[in-house]
């Protein structure tokens, strides 16, 4: 009798071993120490475990480098300054026009209060439903982390949107005091309009009662503390923006009003004058005379 139940057990103690064989490997302790940013992976599409993977190579960026947007700098940085300092603070939504920085401002508030213990969790918008874990994670940490989500968009069935409503606002349990949300996006209420959904709105007098849908979707980005709109720049913005860059890439001021008609045929040619297209046309342009560039300042200095 003895025997047949250790053969019993041996082959339960094998099935475990196969069965743990096909678990997903432990999930790696975050290295804390290893960056001031970090990205939220998962080890396997199926119920795998997240972990926080350090950025190694950080794409800094100064806030004094974004022009057109100092208004829109101020507001966040303020609120950033508060959370910083262990104040209240607001989970942020910054919309608007692609190409006009808001994703720039992020990196440049990381940049400006890295060494006050701000820090970056990067997550896509497939992982926002890791949110109570990753939030578990840095509870109790003397840092304060944005979790930061770019370009953020959903579909009305999407996981994330749900769970990222319930984090914003609207469970018994909630974030920790040192995380934060700000996240980007090119739609104001984060979720595809249809013409269907304004045929819902009723009017009742004098008053406007949208319709269900559209206040559902009304009600994740109202949860955001604060809003913050970017608009298109005009040309003489677009403009002042391709001279700061040339300069910063060594260019002279008369190079940069040099290239200010090759600037606005290159905008042209993109259908834009954004931020974005204003920084590669500077990248192109002193690029290819950077030679030229080189030599007359040398030239100058002899």
């Amino acid at each position: 009798m003895k025997s047949e139940m250790e053969k019993l057990l041996a082959r339960v103690e094998q099935v475990l071993a196969r069965f743990e064989a096909l678990l997903p490997p432990a999930p790696p302790p975050a290295d804390w120490s290893a960056s001031v940013a970090f990205r939220w992976h998962k080890s396997g599409p199926l119920n795998g475990h997240g972990w926080l993977q350090p950025v190694r190579h950080i794409h800094r960026i100064r806030l004094a480098d974004l022009r057109g947007i100092g208004a829109q700098i101020a507001r966040v940085e303020q609120n950033t300054r508060q959370f910083v300092a262990g104040e209240p603070a607001n989970n942020v939504l910054l919309t608007g026009a692609r190409g006009t920085g808001k994703s720039s401002m992020i990196k440049g508030l990381l940049d400006k209060y890295a060494r006050q213990g701000l820090r970056l969790i990067e997550v896509d918008k497939r992982e926002l439903v890791d949110l109570p874990a990753i939030t578990d994670l840095v509870a109790g940490r003397r840092e304060r982390f944005i979790l930061f989500c770019d370009d953020l968009s959903f579909e009305a069935a999407e996981p994330g949107y749900k769970a990222l409503k319930v984090a914003l606002d609207g469970s018994i349990s909630t974030t920790s005091d040192n995380l934060l949300i700000y996240a980007t996006s090119n739609r104001r209420h984060l979720m595809p309009e249809y013409m269907q959904e304004n045929l819902e709105t009723k009017y009742v007098g004098d008053e406007i009662h949208p319709g269900e849908s559209v206040e559902e979707k009304i009600s994740l980005s109202e949860r955001f503390g604060i809003w913050v709109s970017f608009y298109p720049f005009d040309q003489d913005e677009y403009l002042d923006i391709v001279a700061h860059w040339l300069q910063t890439f060594g260019c002279s001021a008369k190079e940069a009003q040099a290239a200010r008609e090759e600037a606005l045929q290159w905008g042209l040619s993109r259908g834009s004058r954004s931020g974005r297209v204003a920084y590669q046309f500077a990248r192109d342009w002193a690029g290819q005379h950077a030679g030229g560039s080189r030599a007359n300042r040398k030239g100058a200095r002899g």
